[in-house]
């Protein structure tokens, strides 16, 4: 029983402690890891890099910095890390086909911060939703919904569809259809529309805005409006035209039709 102990005595007072050690090793590297990477990220941005490209890059030192801690704290434990390296090299091809997708978003990844079809800070529209890019990560694409909701989108979904990228151009065209009775003077209501647009100083005098005839609907006469904004201030200019345009309508004796259809009677004879 005696020789039990000390047995275990001695596996204690061997592994224990290298255990400790690693663990030790494993969380003060992760800190070290996680603070050189802000702070490749912060001289980054300092250094005036292009943001989207700091942001990805500083993931990439977290990530590979952290191999190279957990490499050091299975040394510690007695693993032969050579032959950690030389398994993990073996079973490189069954870890590729397992993390296909993974392996998928980086290299998407890649190819947004090579291409910049899009850059921190642009709203556009991607894999399916829409926000504001908040960061472009190593595997995924982190957007900021308008309606406050933080959307985590694959880099490979973001590459796989079309993207729209409404701040590029650094302009947006409001698109709005307002309806008049087929009594009303059209020229009028043009002048009304134009007069909204003209008294918002946020719509922009270039390109010009449209005020025309679009379509002769069943019910109505359509005139489209299209003012063009800054990206920042389209949802705001949106809502305040098409109220101030139906107030301005109206000031002036315009009609806004509902849907109607007549409906004609016959009496057969017999």
């Amino acid at each position: 029983m005696q020789n039990v102990i000390d047995k275990a005595i001695e596996y204690v007072m061997q592994y224990g402690l290298s255990f400790v050690y690693a663990l030790l090793i494993f969380i003060i590297g992760k800190r070290i890891a996680r603070f050189v990477s802000k702070m490749v990220g912060v001289a980054m941005v300092n250094s005036k890099l292009d943001e989207t490209l700091a942001s990805f890059l500083k993931h990439a030192v977290y990530y590979v910095l952290l191999i190279f801690v957990c490499i050091a704290a299975l040394n510690k434990i007695g693993v032969e890390t050579t032959s950690f390296i030389a398994i993990i090299g073996a079973a490189g091809l069954a870890i590729g086909l397992a993390l296909q997708g993974s392996l998928a978003n980086f290299a998407a990844g890649v190819l947004l911060i090579i291409f910049k079809p899009f850059k921190v800070g642009d709203f556009i529209e991607a894999g399916g939703t829409i926000g504001t890019v908040e960061e472009i990560q190593i595997f995924n694409t982190v957007l900021n919904h308008p309606d406050n909701r933080r959307i985590t989108v694959p880099n490979a979904k973001v590459t796989g569809d079309n993207i729209s990228n409404f701040s590029a151009i650094g302009k947006r065209r409001i698109d709005l259809v307002f309806g008049i009775s087929y009594n009303d003077d059209i020229k009028k209501a043009k002048e009304a529309l134009e007069k909204v647009v003209a008294d918002d100083p946020r719509v922009l005098k270039e390109p010009k805005p449209v005020i025309a005839v679009s379509e002769l609907g069943n019910s109505s006469v359509n005139l489209v409006c299209r003012p063009w904004v800054k990206p920042g201030d389209y949802w705001a200019v949106y809502f305040d035209t098409l109220e101030n345009g139906k107030l301005e309508l109206e000031k002036n004796g315009i009609t806004i039709p509902f849907p109607q259809q007549d409906v004609h009677l016959y009496q057969q004879k017999k």
